[in-house]
């Protein structure tokens, strides 16, 4: 038999903290490590161990719920025999936070959208992970829980949510154009095919632009949507791009306002923020749904590109 093992796992958000919390103890990592040689039954787990079987069998649900265990089940003398193996060598776990790439000319950071800084929400409202909701429903308390960071989905009727993107233009770049894409729609109880919501977004506290969401779309499971999540709740939003550059700003590419991208002020600005939210005298105040790469129909968080340019002298340059 293969002895499993030669993989490397990379997991994050709540799968990985069930693998921490599997890897917490000294005799469930003694146990990876004597499954290390070659599989096992139980009972020559429990006497390599010397722990008692019901002990052995205990820390061994562990380890098989957060995936670390590959079980077979063989026939045995007295019925079949559950041989267990370790499925991995490694474990990568990234944590919470920006993941920063970048090309030339180009800086791509994608904001997990649970790592907001500021929120002022009012419900109905509520946030979950891909695996369980994060304290409790339309409590606007629940958005400073620790496991907000971990966020795959956030709701709330009225107010905004705002992110702070590191300013990673280099030194002596002049920005040319910023955009910001992410999944999101309306907010209805449940939801609502018929539920318009003017949803504004603002860099540096300037207005870029304002998309009217048509709908808080439901009934329909979105593509990356987790199967737990009621189908009678919000299942996904549409991907929108805003946009702003030295014409003006934009939405999916339509010119929507005359502000342009030097009022934004990014030079020698540590951070660039980035708020979403509605308005208190907007139109339509149908609230807000924000969706992470585990939730909706886009496997995407909420990604800033910012595109610049060197200056040398009066003659601008693009590297090449």
């Amino acid at each position: 038999m293969s002895i499993s093992g030669s993989r490397t796992l990379t997991t994050e958000g709540a799968e990985a903290l069930r693998v921490i919390q599997a890897m917490s103890s000294e005799t469930r990592l003694s146990m990876l490590s004597l499954l290390s040689h070659h599989p096992m039954n139980v009972s020559e787990l429990t006497a390599a161990t010397g722990l008692p079987h019901s002990t052995v069998n205990f820390n061994l649900k562990l380890l098989e719920g957060a995936g670390l265990l590959e079980v077979q089940y063989l026939p045995g003398t007295r019925g079949r025999q559950k041989l267990i193996s370790k499925r991995y060598e490694e474990v990568h776990i990234k944590l919470p936070g920006a993941a920063v790439s970048a090309q030339p000319n180009v800086v791509e950071i994608s904001m997990p959208i649970g790592n907001y800084r500021r929120t002022q929400v009012q419900p109905t409202c509520g946030l979950a992970t891909e695996a369980k909701l994060i304290g409790l429903v339309d409590d606007p308390r629940s958005f400073y829980e620790p496991e907000h960071v971990l966020a795959q989905i956030l709701w709330f009727r009225h107010g905004s949510v705002g992110y702070d993107f590191p300013n990673n233009l280099p030194h002596g770049a002049e920005a040319t154009e910023l955009e910001v894409s992410l999944e999101l729609c309306s907010e209805a109880p449940e939801y609502d095919s018929d539920w318009p919501s003017d949803i504004t977004v603002w860099i540096n506290e300037v207005e870029v632009g304002t998309w009217t969401s048509p709908a808080d779309f439901g009934g329909v499971r979105g593509k990356v949507t987790p199967l737990w999540w009621p189908i009678n709740h919000s299942q996904h939003g549409l991907l929108k791009r805003f946009k702003i550059n030295r014409e003006g700003s934009f939405i999916d590419g339509r010119k929507i306002l005359e502000t342009r991208i030097g009022e934004l002020k990014l030079d020698g600005q540590h951070q660039i923020q980035v708020t979403i939210g509605v308005k208190d005298d907007a139109r339509f105040r149908g609230g807000v749904n924000i969706f992470g790469r585990k939730f909706g129909d886009t496997e995407q968080d909420l990604l800033m590109r910012l595109w610049y340019e060197f200056r040398e002298g009066e003659r601008s340059y693009i590297i090449k």
